[in-house]
């Protein structure tokens, strides 16, 4: 039966929104282009006058206090006018940043990752691995510190055990895996379709925290993503991973950036619980949580993995910090573990950074992606923004 896809606005902000400074994007109809945006009492008041590109707009210095006072911003709505489509819809709440990933960074999704290259994409035999090794693998990785001299006793251990693998590698060892999950300008909205390819028959939503920095390397706050996998794809090869990551929708961001401040630290973000529920169709429910306390390597270890003297982003950048989750319940048949249907709702929430929510769609019955750098140049010199991009 199909699910109502409806939003309310209540419904995707964070409990504390009156004391949250958040930042997005939407597709104003009145304005024909895209708007940066804030979000305050319920209204999305636009800055785009200010700086006329998010990544722009971070270069802001001390912009959490720039814009602590709201006022003199034009209002384009309610939030819930966007989100029914009167008045437009939202975006990405990024746009010209780079958009990376960092992948096998907590203890759960290592095995699973361990257990897909085992099974080289065959979800049938994943159960017989994970029962093998998961006492091996499970208890010794729990606690575990990337890097560490305990990181290499462990690493020693599986590889005389002839168990060692490139997933445990990036896992525990001291370089982090970071890749590029989408191209600037790809990356969905909440509230919008997400991809899977038809050539997949297993895959899953990963859940994830998403760090925003500027062009120095500053984080500057966060938000939420779904970094869309295709279990099998990556199983088979390794080398398969941008086929397996980088496809039409794969990429979700949002719903809004929330920027440090006084009332939201480094410090709290680090304790967040992100939450998973995917609703199906078909009547399948699946739930799930996720301590960022579980990680393996600090958010700040990994952003400077990231952005260093050996690697810029003029244009900024937002990096995924990896999943917990690797979904295991049961489908399609005994043993064959979770895959997305065509249909599904995924909710990703915390109650800081709010709730992404997107359905599932083939990637190719969602829509293309047409409006990229070139589009927003040509939209924004006709709205003669173009000097404060």
């Amino acid at each position: 039966m199909p699910l109502e896809r409806v939003l309310r606005a209540e419904s995707i902000l964070p409990d504390d929104v009156d004391h949250a400074l958040l930042l997005g994007r939407v597709w104003s109809n009145r304005l024909s282009g895209p708007c940066i945006v804030m979000i305050s009492a319920g209204r999305v008041l636009d800055l785009t006058r200010m700086a006329a590109t998010m990544s722009a707009l971070l270069e802001t210095e001390n912009l959490a206090e720039v814009l602590k006072d709201s006022k003199g911003f034009d209002d384009l709505g309610s939030l819930q006018s966007f989100l029914d489509g009167e008045t437009g819809k939202l975006l990405a709440p990024i746009d010209l940043q780079a958009i990376k990933a960092a992948g096998v960074t907590f203890a759960d999704s290592m095995l699973e990752r361990v257990i897909e290259e085992q099974a080289k994409g065959d979800p049938a035999r994943a159960q017989d691995i994970r029962a093998r090794l998961a006492p091996v693998l499970g208890d010794s990785l729990r606690g575990l510190v990337a890097g560490s001299q305990q990181a290499a006793k462990v690493k020693k251990l599986l590889q005389d055990m002839g168990l060692w693998s490139q997933y445990l590698e990036v896992g525990i060892g001291p370089d982090a895996e970071i890749f590029t999950k989408a191209q600037p300008m790809s990356s969905v909205g909440c509230g919008d379709l997400v991809g899977i390819h038809p050539i997949s028959q297993w895959n899953n939503p990963e859940p994830e925290v998403v760090l925003v920095l500027r062009s120095d390397g500053t984080i500057l706050g966060a938000t939420l993503g779904n970094d869309v996998n295709l279990r099998d794809v990556e199983g088979r090869s390794a080398l398969l991973l941008g086929k397996a990551k980088d496809n039409n929708a794969s990429c979700s961001i949002g719903p809004f950036i929330r920027l440090f401040d006084s009332n939201f630290t480094m410090q709290d973000l680090q304790k967040v619980r992100v939450a998973l529920e995917v609703h199906g169709e078909d009547g399948f429910e699946m739930t799930g949580e996720s301590p960022m306390e579980a990680i393996s390597r600090s958010p700040d270890n990994l952003a400077s993995q990231l952005r260093n003297r050996n690697h810029q982003y003029p244009d900024g950048a937002v990096l995924f910090l990896g999943t917990m989750f690797a979904p295991v319940k049961d489908r399609r048949g005994p043993g064959e573990g979770f895959t997305h249907e065509v249909g599904d709702r995924v909710d990703i929430s915390t109650a800081s950074l709010g709730r992404l929510v997107n359905w599932v769609e083939r990637t190719d019955a969602c829509p293309e992606w047409t409006f990229g750098v070139r589009a927003l140049i040509r939209n924004l010199a006709e709205r003669d923004l173009l000097g404060r991009a």
